[in-house]
């Protein structure tokens, strides 16, 4: 029976510090923010784009180099 008071009067100190924590945060400014998140969704984030991604670029001899890494060749003229 002495176990469960040592228990309870654990369980009390934890709250206690969970309180304090929560006190502390409100405080210190963490839940001032209350638009920002709600549509940080919406923002466009810039990416940098990779040789991947981009369009083929044509070489003088014809070649085209893919994203990919395939080489192509075309000829001028033709589809």
């Amino acid at each position: 029976m002495s176990v469960l008071w040592v228990l309870v009067g654990f369980s009390v100190v934890v709250a206690a510090g969970f309180l304090v924590a929560f006190i502390w945060a409100v405080r210190a400014g963490q839940y001032d923010d209350k638009y920002t998140p709600s549509v940080r969704i919406l923002f466009e984030e810039e990416h940098k784009t990779s040789t991947f991604g981009e369009p083929p670029k044509n070489n003088p001899e014809g070649t085209t180099q893919n994203g990919d890494g395939n080489n192509t060749v075309r000829q001028q003229g033709r589809t």
